[in-house]
């Protein structure tokens, strides 16, 4: 994926990722999820996660975690936890395989919902939300970095963040390159819990936020922190 892309692209998904933690532990009725910028899926379901980069290209890609992060937050974050993190009150779905006997379990539960003794643990979701909003959740799911990866990073991270945010009032003595370029390594040496190839960890959103104004040193700064937060 090239730094060019990545560069207008990431700074969406860091900030719809922030926006969207106020609603995390929102109403419990399905929220509508916009995907306007995603090639429809059609009205058969499909088995297999359709908006990843190698089947459907990287500006795709790009979107379906975006708008992933928005749905996400708004629908199931409140029983999934926070960067889909879970705190033991439903299954931790950073685990499902980033491949497509890990979709097909993804999506028969979000259809069909799951319930226990006559008790809904998780409602319907599919005809509710439709099947776009789904596979967008769903890459958005399977990029989720691996806590040991952030953990072996997160002092260094939060220094960085630290020195970012002082950027953000007076970016005079600020080396954008060089920020942009460590946080880029440190992002490569990150994994994803579900084994797909690119994680969207806050290293990552930060590096593709950097363009050495002022404006994006604060948001940059802004998704290392919620990021951090997130990890622990």
């Amino acid at each position: 994926m090239t730094a060019t892309f990545f560069k207008s692209t990431c700074a969406a998904l860091a900030l719809t990722a922030a926006a969207s933690l106020v609603h995390a532990h929102g109403d419990v009725a399905p929220q509508a999820v916009d995907t306007t910028g995603l090639p429809a899926t059609g009205d058969e379901w499909l088995t297999e996660n359709p908006y990843r980069a190698e089947a459907a290209g990287e500006e795709v890609w790009a979107r379906a975690v975006e708008i992933g992060a928005s749905g996400y937050n708004q629908n199931c974050a409140r029983c999934h936890g926070l960067e889909a993190i879970s705190g033991g009150l439903a299954p931790d779905v950073r685990f499902l395989e980033a491949e497509e006997y890990g979709d097909e379990w993804f999506i028969e539960r979000f259809r069909f919902g799951y319930t226990q003794n006559g008790i809904t643990k998780m409602p319907e979701f599919g005809e509710l939300l439709g099947q776009d909003a789904a596979w967008a959740i769903r890459t958005y799911i399977e990029t989720r970095p691996d806590d040991v990866s952030m953990e072996e990073v997160a002092d260094e991270l939060k220094a960085l963040r630290d020195q970012i945010a002082g950027y953000a009032t007076d970016a005079s003595a600020a080396d954008a390159d060089a920020l942009k370029a460590r946080l880029s390594e440190i992002a490569a040496g990150i994994e994803t819990v579900s084994g797909a190839p690119v994680a969207d960890s806050a290293a990552f959103r930060a590096a593709n936020i950097i363009d050495g104004t002022e404006d994006a040193y604060a948001r940059a700064a802004e998704a290392l922190t919620i990021g951090l937060s997130a990890a622990h």
